[in-house]
């Protein structure tokens, strides 16, 4: 059984990811997997709050190599997508090039370009969205995302910006809101569009009362390890995005 060791680049007021995102790997048939985080300080999720957050990747990234990872998640997505189109790459390569400056060839991924992934993935174009953040850094994620290719057909921002408060946004204020959508020709919904949020639990439910592909930033960030490692995506209980035979066979 291959083991894969994930480095974990978390806000430090975040639980959620590194609850969600074990239990999703722990299901599947193939492969063990270990996380190992470093955190940068954020408690208000906001501009200045973000940008804070973001000068300190560059420790974050230094102690994570110690720990000799085979894959590294860049864990805040509205961080990334704050930054401007095509945001994701950038960073993305810069944590490579600083972990290769220090002999590590591990893999570098974000949740905001896993996110890009696994829509891509699910062959989806025309999606819908449910955040918890201020509807101006919301409509920063609309933006950044229909620059990827992608139409809005609508979204909603929660309007949480204490990121301790978005780690307990209950699962019925998320399923309302995703319910509140006219999903005509909507093609894959993302139920939470931040890895903080708590989705795990409405993906699957949230697909079979609603019709479409779900996802949520944690599963797209499952996804983007699962193909980055060459493993299978077989895991059951977290959406069609996980399940290779519910994808359609165009997707790639």
């Amino acid at each position: 059984m291959k083991h894969v060791r994930v480095g974990l680049v978390v806000p430090s007021s975040n639980v959620t990811v590194e609850t969600e995102l074990p239990a999703i790997l722990a299901r599947h048939p193939q492969a063990s997997f270990s996380f190992h985080s470093s955190r940068m300080r954020m408690a208000k999720v906001s501009p200045e709050g973000l940008a804070a957050m973001n000068a300190q990747r560059e420790r974050c990234i230094l102690e994570l190599g110690d720990a000799g990872p085979d894959a590294i998640l860049y864990a805040c997505l509205v961080a990334i997508m704050a930054g401007g189109a095509g945001e994701h790459r950038r960073v993305e390569g810069l944590v490579a090039e600083q972990l290769a400056t220090g002999g590590s060839g591990a893999l570098v991924r974000s949740s905001a370009g896993a996110l890009v992934e696994g829509l891509r993935g699910l062959g989806a174009r025309r999606i819908a969205l449910v955040m918890p953040y201020v509807r101006p850094l919301a409509r920063q994620v609309v933006d950044y995302l229909a620059a990827e290719g992608f139409e809005i057909a609508d979204w909603r921002a929660l309007e949480v910006e204490d990121n301790r408060e978005v780690g307990c946004i209950a699962g019925d204020r998320v399923m309302e809101a995703a319910r509140s959508f006219d999903l005509t020709r909507v093609d894959a919904l993302v139920i939470s569009a931040c890895v903080q949020m708590p989705s795990l639990s409405l993906v699957e439910a949230a697909e079979k009362e609603l019709g479409l592909p779900v996802l949520s930033a944690a599963t797209a960030g499952a996804y983007s390890l699962l193909m980055a490692n060459g493993l299978p995506l077989a895991i059951p209980g977290a959406g069609s995005l996980l399940r290779s035979e519910s994808r359609p066979s165009s997707a790639a």
